[in-house]
């Protein structure tokens, strides 16, 4: 049985990488296809704007 590929995206280099590529603390994922890894900065934005404006997390009140 082989294991399924998984992507990441590298934040060093703003690739989208394979299993083997940088370094585990340079890299945003795993993602099950390239184009999740690809939209990984923008999924990480708007996972902070939520967390932002997210009453029960929000602090500042």
């Amino acid at each position: 049985m082989t294991t399924p590929q998984r992507w990441y995206f590298c934040l060093v280099h703003h690739t989208v990488e394979a299993n083997e590529g940088c370094k585990a603390a340079d890299r945003l994922g795993p993602y099950d296809s390239k184009e999740e890894a690809a939209g990984a900065l923008e999924r990480a934005a708007q996972r902070n704007e939520d967390w932002d404006n997210d009453p029960r997390w929000n602090d500042d009140v």
